[in-house]
């Protein structure tokens, strides 16, 4: 457990840990940017960008970045948690040029089982959604299967620590070198709505989204984790109980007071709206669907608001989690008091 995260007031989380499937190494130079080759159409967004290192307590720095477009920039970070270079993706604010000594609110996008860093931007409208907003939005690789975790590995624990690369080495990173703010909000769909909820736990975020996410996996260990490696994630689910409890939302419901949540998710039967001509039920999406009504149910009893969208109909899609981005926005941005680009900035 990261010091960070006990000064954040998060307590019973240890003896976590969850491996590291690594992203794809992108992006260019940071000691002093301005050597780097940046896009002609990023100008703007490219004065934006830090002209300085920054480094995590750590040691963990950016050593690469890459411009793919005038608001989108990926970093690759040199990472003592993961011992590995890893990814992440950046959306500046549209106006981040314009005020180049604010600081922006944040809001964490985390993907996926069996996806990467780059799947927002791939397949949601992210970027369109977010021009008017003067947010930065953070989109990092967590591994095929990373959980979102520092890995338990047999109770020898170490790498993969995404946890601590997410939470204390990242956001150190950003904070230091890319004008991060202090007002945090994070959302994730399926294996990232996992994620979503239990970084809220630790205090840092002021507003969590889980889109048809994995909120209660002690409740069915042989379900959606059955593919994970046993003695790496958390360890057997019985033998090593203790850890998996603590790394359970649904144990940790009372740890959200204060904090807007927003809980999204399909029955996983047929008929939805983006299901086509499919009469097939969707065992994933059912799957999650259990797990997040047992963790709505877990915030009632502790009395902790939340506002939720159990849809009906529905598979464990990307145009649901689109949707869902769409319905839960303006509440994650009210959060964080992200306010409305400049007329100028905000693309269309």
């Amino acid at each position: 457990m990261s010091a960070d995260r006990r000064e954040a007031g998060t307590q019973g989380r240890e003896g976590r840990a969850v491996p590291r499937l690594a992203g794809l190494a992108l992006a260019a130079v940071l000691a002093c940017l301005a050597a780097v080759a940046t896009p002609a159409s990023a100008g703007a967004a490219a004065q934006a960008a830090p002209a300085r290192t920054a480094v995590a307590d750590d040691g963990a720095h950016v050593v690469a970045r890459q411009w793919i477009d005038a608001r989108t920039l990926d970093l690759t970070i040199d990472s003592p948690a993961m011992e590995a270079d890893e990814q992440v993706r950046l959306l500046l604010p549209p106006d981040a040029n314009a005020h180049p000594h604010r600081r922006w609110p944040v809001l964490y996008l985390l993907h996926g089982c069996c996806d990467s860093y780059v799947s927002w931007t791939r397949s949601t409208d992210v970027e369109r959604l977010t021009a008017g907003t003067d947010v930065l939005v953070v989109m990092p690789e967590a591994g095929t299967d990373g959980f979102y975790s520092d890995w338990w590995n047999g109770g020898s624990g170490g790498s993969p620590r995404w946890e601590t690369f997410h939470l204390t080495e990242l956001r150190q990173i950003l904070e230091r070198g890319f004008r991060a703010g202090p007002r945090r909000a994070v959302a994730g769909l399926s294996m990232g709505g996992y994620g979503a909820m239990k970084y809220a736990e630790t205090g840092l975020f002021r507003a969590a989204a889980s889109y048809s996410g994995v909120l209660d996996p002690l409740s069915d260990p042989g379900g959606v984790l059955a593919h994970l490696y046993p003695d790496a994630l958390w360890g057997d689910p019985v033998a090593q109980r203790a850890v998996w409890k603590a790394n359970d939302p649904t144990d940790h419901a009372d740890l959200l007071h204060g904090i807007r949540l927003f809980v999204a998710s399909g029955n996983g039967l047929p008929g939805g709206p983006y299901d086509g001509s499919s009469q097939t039920t969707d065992g994933t999406e059912a799957e999650v669907h259990a797990e997040s009504r047992n963790f709505v149910h877990a915030l009632r009893r502790a009395h902790v608001p939340v506002t939720t969208d159990f849809y009906g109909p529905g598979h464990h899609a990307w145009q649901y989690w689109q949707r869902d981005l769409h319905r839960s926005f303006p509440m994650l941005m009210r959060a964080i008091g992200a306010q409305a680009a400049s007329a100028g900035q905000a693309a269309a």
